[in-house]
């Protein structure tokens, strides 16, 4: 039986990819914890129209982040092996610090939504940006941008597969955030660090293949233009 991973230029492929990935440096449930106490105040109808909201404005920031991203870096003359390479350090570095110290990462994202308490039109900034989808979810999504395939007709399943990963991630913070009061008294403060953290160590697998993907195909240039 062949256990091979999915190529990325297969739809399942690229899900199987991007939403792993996605939804370990979004974290929904344990942001969905600090979007519980940080509005507090506000009503339960504010609440749910908020999160409705932010959910929308996720999917737009990491659909951008998805088609554009690797595309822009590219045009700056960076080549796939060296974004993958380059992408990859970024979410494993990430990942690293969201494994050791997931503390400081929720009194991160508390305080950049101290400003969003005494407010009403709060929903895109600070609470999409940059507490839902901040530079570490758009450093992933332009990551996972330079996975895509070169081949012409293979570009289509990955975009397509990778930007249902990003809708069902907004999905998943539209209801996290909804239920935000039931998440926190199902998990509590302990229980969305032991998830951070799992989430935290699959995210560094992702970034270790990105890695190795990118160095391959340097490896395979360099050996192109030196057969000898």
């Amino acid at each position: 039986m062949d256990f091979s991973p999915l190529p990325t230029s297969s739809l399942i492929g690229a899900f199987l990819l991007a939403f792993p990935a996605l939804f370990s440096i979004v974290n929904p449930v344990g942001a969905a914890l600090i979007f519980d106490q940080a509005m507090g105040g506000r009503s339960r109808p504010e609440r749910l129209k908020l999160a409705r909201a932010i959910g929308f404005y996720a999917f737009l920031v990491l659909l951008g982040s998805l088609l554009l991203g690797g595309y822009i870096l590219n045009f700056f003359g960076v080549s796939i092996g060296a974004l993958r390479v380059a992408g990859g350090l970024v979410v494993a570095i990430r990942a690293w610090g969201l494994l050791m110290d997931p503390e400081q990462n929720e009194d991160r994202k508390a305080n950049q939504t101290e400003s969003a308490q005494s407010h009403h039109d709060v929903a895109f900034f600070p609470l999409t940006m940059p507490f839902t989808t901040g530079p570490g979810s758009i450093s992933v999504a332009i990551a996972l941008s330079s996975q895509r395939p070169t081949e012409g007709d293979a570009v289509a399943p990955f975009f397509i597969g990778a930007s249902l990963a990003a809708a069902l991630v907004a999905i998943l913070v539209w209801l996290c955030y909804s239920a935000s009061g039931q998440v926190m008294r199902l998990l509590g403060p302990s229980g969305a660090r032991v998830l951070s953290r799992l989430v935290a160590f699959l995210l560094l697998c992702i970034g270790v293949q990105i890695i190795a993907s990118g160095a391959e195909n340097l490896v395979a240039k360099f050996l192109l233009a030196h057969p000898g």
